[in-house]
């Protein structure tokens, strides 16, 4: 190419010479390795993407000045495309840098370079349309000058280039994006405990399609390759800078459960794990080994992985296919660590402690971005976990405005917000694994689980399974524990070794979600059917409930997600089996009431149970009994007499009472009917 105005010999002619030679060297590239797609992606007007590995073996100076120059790359790239005998213009993309920058090592030397980092999507802005581009009208020499947005600032041409004169310019018009501003955050093991630094990247063009939208939705995991820009921090006079990165490729690393890709040997192996009829017992003995015993709890958290099947029917009735558990435990049963190893197991797993998390945490919360100047999503732990299991440690120490805020997610599967100007339902499919430590430091069976947790019944009663880890001294099991713990502190493997390696657990949970919906056969629904309403014949004549419907939903959840895990189409007589001994087994854990000798569900639920009522019942009459006589009646009198007939807890019952509005208090020590 001859440039006339330039002088041979200076700094800007070497510079034009570099860049011509790069556009011939692309082009042979191109041609050479990319001609084929380069032709297809044309017809679609589809961007290619090339592999940096590939351009660094064929030519190491076009990667290098990838690196160090990537807007005259690209440059050159698209006068190299234009060369080319294509239909239409395409884009180049570059995929594949060796080595991701760690985002808290960020610095100044980077800015200007072509980087890639990887993280989680944190917050996303909405698709919108955003200046790139605006074009001048010089009056000099009537031509028209394209000047791009600088540090996401109009400016105007100070010159003009064709004519060198500073003349009036007109604005003539713009050139549009389609955008969105989203925020990385760096993943947690390299933070080492550490708050996880943050970058934001704005995303244009195809990278904000369907699919792109898609891979940059909050909570998934993903790989950006793109130029590092920066923007004052304030007035565009301010000397305080911020960077972000403009991307150029956004990989998926980690959505979700359709993401896991399988060999044909992966589909064989998986095959004949489901075949074994002690596939369960092989899972179980999986799942934290190290841990000793705890099997039926581990089961429960199995078919919680594999999950059941959601359901719409015709008229909009929607039953959720996530099982969520309850694990209440002594201190050193080993809830936390079971609690933090299975979200490891799969995509999107989560682990939050209720210590550290808020409402807005736990579901979303919207806020002003400073970058791009409006209002942003930021998803909380639900959200992010869509599709996969949040692990919430410490749960009793949640604010209850905190616990609330998670009903709409346990039961529907969504989160809906109204903030500032954004009105949005998230979905939020998460399985819930919750932990907590009951008030008086160890688990009483012969309390209910209101009384010593401080959760809302409404909450409880969302959870299918809830479990007591109980630390019961018993020389013959602590002999057995002791010797487990020191084999496992000794290094010997074989103990705190797996039975089936974690990854191909993955694998074989992906498939089963993927291939297996199993449908109610009429024989598993009989066995249901017959243990659900024997349960209820129980508590006929009686104030208990022994079973309600949730129940009965929940156990079609576990026996589907038993079916799942021999990858049966159906559900058959024996998963049934399986989900009624996991829910007798919760059930009289918490739901047995040592006073009447019975399972009542209201226990577990966290709902006044039977036993309570018939107490508060007989209270009643008492004071029905004096209020007839008496219209000011002494707390203590009544005390006297609920005592005599071998009542207990009187003034917590009164208390209760006067909440309710049934009694209130005219005087200290005395009560009135309301």
């Amino acid at each position: 190419m001859d440039y006339p105005d330039i002088k041979a010999g200076t700094e800007e002619a070497q510079e034009i010479i570099k860049l011509d030679d790069m556009i011939d060297r692309l082009e042979n590239f191109l041609d050479q390795k990319y001609k084929k797609e380069l032709l297809k992606v044309s017809q679609k007007e589809q961007p290619l993407v090339i592999e940096f590995k590939k351009l660094d073996k064929s030519v190491f100076a076009l990667s290098e000045f990838l690196v160090s120059n990537p807007d005259k790359f690209f440059e050159a790239s698209e006068k190299a495309i234009a060369r080319m005998d294509i239909p239409n213009q395409v884009k180049l993309r570059v995929m594949g840098l060796p080595e991701a920058v760690i985002i808290r090592n960020l610095r100044a030397e980077h800015l200007g370079k072509f980087i890639s980092i990887e993280g989680m999507v944190k917050r996303a802005s909405e698709i919108r349309p955003e200046i790139v581009e605006t074009i001048w009208h010089c009056a000099g020499c009537n031509s028209d000058i394209n000047q791009p947005v600088k540090m996401g600032f109009v400016t105007k041409p100070y010159i003009c280039p064709h004519c060198r004169k500073r003349e009036d310019f007109i604005r003539k018009g713009k050139v549009m994006k389609d955008t969105r501003w989203v925020t990385i955050e760096e993943p947690y093991e390299l933070t080492e405990g550490d708050r996880p630094s943050q970058l934001t990247v704005v995303m244009k063009e195809d990278l904000v399609s369907q699919d792109g939208r898609r891979n940059s939705d909050p909570g998934n995991r993903v790989k950006v390759t793109g130029v590092m820009r920066e923007i004052p921090k304030g007035k565009p006079t301010s000397v305080k800078m911020d960077f972000y990165l403009e991307a150029n490729h956004v990989e998926p690393v980690e959505m979700g459960w359709n993401m896991i890709e399988f060999t044909k040997e992966n589909i064989k192996e998986i095959k004949d794990m489901a075949a074994d009829p002690k596939i369960y017992e092989r899972l179980v003995d999986s799942l934290a080994p190290s841990l000793y015993g705890l099997r039926e709890i581990k089961e429960a958290i199995i078919l919680q992985l594999f999950g059941g099947v959601g359901q719409r029917l015709p008229d909009g009735t929607h039953f959720r296919g996530d099982i969520h558990i309850l694990i209440i435990g002594d201190p050193s049963a080993g809830k936390s660590q079971l609690l933090k190893m299975v979200p490891e197991i799969i995509p999107r797993g989560k682990y939050v402690s209720g210590k550290g998390v808020t409402g807005a945490g736990l579901t979303a919360t919207v806020l002003k971005d400073e970058l791009s100047g409006g209002w942003v999503l930021e998803a909380g732990a639900l959200v992010l976990a869509n599709k996969g299991l949040l692990a919430i440690d410490e749960f009793e120490k949640m604010e209850q405005q905190d616990q609330v805020a998670m009903h709409e997610a346990l039961e529907q599967g969504s989160i809906s917000i109204a903030k500032a100007s954004i009105v949005a339902t998230l979905p939020a499919k998460t399985s819930v694994l919750a932990g907590g430590n009951p008030t008086n430091s160890r688990f009483d069976p012969y309390q209910p689980i209101a009384k010593q947790i401080t959760i809302p019944e409404t909450l409880l009663s969302r959870f299918d399974l809830k479990f007591a880890l109980r630390d019961v001294p018993n020389e013959e099991q602590d002999k057995i524990l002791v010797e487990h713990v020191l084999k496992v502190r000794e290094g010997d493997k074989d103990v705190a070794m797996p039975a089936v390696d974690k990854e191909l657990v993955r694998k074989y949970i992906a498939y089963a979600k993927e291939n297996c919906k199993p449908v109610l056969t009429h024989e598993a629904g009989k066995t249901l059917r017959n243990f659900y309403v024997d349960m209820r014949k129980k508590s006929e004549g009686t104030d208990n409930v022994s079973i309600t419907l949730r129940q009965f939903e929940g156990l079609v959840r576990l026996a589907a997600a038993s079916a799942r895990v021999q990858l049966s189409d159906v559900i058959r007589k024996e998963d049934a089996k399986r989900a009624i001994k996991l829910m007798k087994f919760s059930l009289v854990q918490l739901g047995y009431d040592y006073e009447t000798g019975q399972i009542d569900v209201d226990r577990s639920e966290g709902a006044t149970s039977s036993s309570e009522r018939s107490k508060i019942r007989r209270l009643m009459e008492i004071i029905d009994i004096m209020s007839e006589t008496e219209k000011e009646m002494k707390i203590s009198k009544i005390r006297e007499k609920a005592k005599a007939q071998g009542i207990d807890n009187i003034d917590e019952m009164i208390e209760k009472l006067k909440l309710q509005g049934i009694l209130w208090e005219p005087n200290p020590g005395f009560v009135q009917k309301a």
